[in-house]
């Protein structure tokens, strides 16, 4: 298959998190607004050309007051810095249809080398005739890392928000 434009379908994809809360539970959240730019050629990732924006003013964690205090400059500040992105620098290969993205991740005015493990779980047709790739998106991060340091001691020790953020991306995306 030949290196080619791809359109993330959002109304088929998820961008979502989780972390830590109160050191025993977890949270989940996602992200309703993004948007990607992927020229590659699903079956060989290792040429592909990847970038990913988040308006992290969509989060949703299912609490209006939750999502309000993380747009707030105690985590997301996103007066200062809507978007959060990400732009590959490069793309190893770790098994059949497997493989580790590295690139720039810049979240709160901050940008760092992450890695994430991206599967490629295939391509076929809609029933509209439209050839769609399905692909898998793990990885973690530490907020701390990117400024996002509010957090609030328990009383049996401990702290409210956890540090590692576990990152979960279901994708669809149409050729262009």
């Amino acid at each position: 298959m030949a290196k080619t434009v791809w359109n993330v379908d959002k109304s088929h994809s998820t961008v979502d998190f989780s972390v830590k809360h109160m050191m025993f539970a977890t949270v989940k959240g996602g992200f309703h607004e993004y948007d990607a730019t992927i020229v590659a050629d699903p079956t060989d990732l290792t040429t592909a050309d990847i970038e990913f924006t988040v308006d992290v003013a969509s989060i949703d964690t299912r609490s209006s007051d939750r999502d309000a205090h993380l747009r707030s400059a105690d985590f997301f500040d996103v007066d200062n810095h809507p978007k959060m992105t990400f732009k590959a620098t490069s793309i190893e290969k770790t098994n059949d249809n497997e493989y580790n993205v590295t690139g720039d991740l810049t979240l709160r005015g901050t940008t760092k080398p992450e890695t994430f493990s991206v599967v490629f779980e295939g391509t076929g047709q809609d029933p509209w005739g439209n050839e769609k790739a399905g692909f898998a998106v793990e990885g973690k991060l530490k907020r701390s890392d990117y400024g996002l340091t509010w957090n609030a001691p328990l009383e049996a020790g401990g702290v409210l928000v956890g540090d590692q953020i576990k990152i979960a991306l279901q994708l669809q995306a149409a050729k262009g």
